[in-house]
């Protein structure tokens, strides 16, 4: 069973291979693509797979707990994120205490960072490290039903002492994965707020992102080496998505898609295949590597968005979160990516340990210039989180920034600064937060909104992003981040 079992929080978690956990008001689902593609090797390879998620489900755990016992499964794999591994770690006793002969996994970028921790707090039997979690968890299943020697990457105690195989390797190919079974893992359930047409569909070209050096990021713990399919490979999995499933959009989540020649080769291989003409497609990108003649091409090739890490209008902030770019490149980048008619969605952080009001200020000046000018169609705001394995999570520990418990996991949740600031509050933060998502509220804005209306697709669309707008900014209420910095340092 590979399963997200109900949690108890703030709203609706965004947990499913999310690099940013957060309680949502309006719920959103994003698509586990790599646990979907264990769930459908598994199955190739002749094993019983049941997928549950009842997050995206919304089965309470009174429903879970039967299916659970009904089901009576040999294995269990859950994806685990900092503020709810606690959490996870109860769930795997009450669930054994049911199934007591189940074995428990836990998989994610917390586990790769603190696999000890998880055997020591908890009975979970196995834990994968790395991102691999689709070959890896055939490979345990051949573990135990063959005695297959396991690969590097695995923690488990033998004997009641915690041993391991070794660090994990990212040395699988891609393209020898099976095409994920959509109906298996219940694909129909998931799709980003802003989906324009449906059937809309999650693709993966890499794992995760080639730059992989920002200082923020939690999946440069579990991807630290970035592979990709070939652009042939990605194309024929479009090509059985609109042709089986009748797919009409496809967000790619890959960290950042692949750039370059692979990209040319790709848009290319959309427009000779005629899919441009199919389907629309968004991707995770970032600034500093596309091109003119790029945007041109994606456009061709079917681009309708792109997400783009903005981050902060602070060029210091920009080098010490080693993002490798520069606030020119964001003015520029947006320039062109919109002047070839694809939208940006900006993602924007705020609470840097160095961070004053002014600096925040500044950012959210940048986002809204942005927004005003048409050079971005729509942002997200988020707390900055250093989870732990990324390097500011390891930085706050030594320079003493944690404004609470380091290992207070539940507050890792996006609905409070992690640190202290020179000079803005918890509350105040929030408050940039909630400002930088009122941008969508400009005259200006509003009234360029309204002028791309085209057909009630479009207004759908629009009532849709302000609903989630409205959710955004209850999510961020300055009630949710108290001034009681609750230190222990």
């Amino acid at each position: 069973m590979i399963a997200y079992p109900p949690l108890e929080g703030k709203g609706s978690p965004m947990l499913t291979q999310n690099r940013q956990f957060q309680w949502y008001h309006v719920g959103s689902y994003i698509y586990p693509v790599v646990p979907a593609q264990a769930a459908t090797l598994l199955k190739q390879e002749g094993c019983e797979v049941v997928w549950v998620d009842a997050i995206s489900e919304q089965l309470d755990r009174a429903a879970f707990d039967a299916m659970f016992k009904r089901e009576k499964p040999d294995l269990i794999a859950i994806e685990t994120k900092t503020p709810v591994v606690r959490q996870h770690w109860q769930i795997v006793k009450e669930l054994k205490e049911m199934v007591p002969e189940c074995r428990a996994v836990l998989m994610g970028d917390h586990v790769t960072a603190m696999p000890e921790e998880t055997l020591n707090e908890s009975q979970t039997d196995f834990v994968i490290t790395g991102g691999n979690y689709d070959f890896m968890l055939l490979d345990l299943v051949h573990h135990l039903t063959d005695g297959a020697p396991l690969p590097p990457g695995f923690y488990y105690r033998k004997n009641g002492t915690i041993e391991n195989t070794g660090a994990f390797k990212l040395d699988r190919n891609l393209n020898d994965l099976p095409f994920i079974d959509r109906k298996l893992t219940k694909a129909h359930l998931y799709g980003e707020k802003w989906k324009k047409y449906t059937p809309f569909y999650y693709t993966m070209a890499g794992r995760d992102c080639f730059w992989g050096k920002c200082a923020f990021c939690s999946w440069t713990t579990i991807y630290p080496k970035f592979r990709s399919r070939t652009p042939e490979n990605l194309l024929d999995e479009i090509g059985k998505l609109i042709e089986e499933d009748g797919a009409r959009e496809i967000f790619d989540d890959s960290g950042t898609f692949p750039c370059g020649k692979w990209l040319e080769t790709f848009c290319n291989g959309m427009i000779d295949r005629g899919y441009n003409k199919k389907i629309l497609i968004s991707s995770n990108m970032r600034y500093g590597v596309l091109t003119e003649k790029h945007t041109k091409l994606m456009k061709k090739a079917g681009w309708r968005k792109v997400k783009m890490g903005l981050e902060s209008a602070n060029q210091a902030t920009l080098d010490r979160l080693n993002k490798g770019i520069t606030v020119q490149d964001i003015v520029d980048g947006s320039k062109w990516i919109s002047k070839a008619g694809i939208d940006i969605h900006l993602t924007v952080m705020v609470g840097f340990p160095w961070e004053t009001r002014e600096m925040a200020e500044t950012t959210l000046g940048l986002a809204r210039m942005l927004m005003n000018k048409g050079w971005a169609e729509m942002l997200q705001s988020t707390v900055l989180v250093p989870y732990p394995g990324t390097p500011l999570y390891y930085q706050g520990l030594e320079n003493n920034w944690f404004r609470f418990d380091p290992t207070h996991y539940e507050r890792y949740d996006m609905t409070e600064p992690a640190f202290n600031l020179p000079d803005m509050t918890p509350a105040d933060v929030v408050e940039i937060c909630q400002q930088i998502y009122k941008s969508f509220l400009s005259p200006r804005f509003v009234l360029r909104t309204l002028g791309r209306i085209r057909s009630w697709n479009d207004v759908r669309y629009v009532l849709k992003g302000s609903k989630a707008v409205v959710g955004h900014i209850l999510d961020f209420k300055k009630d949710r981040a108290g001034d009681d910095c609750g230190c222990s340092n």
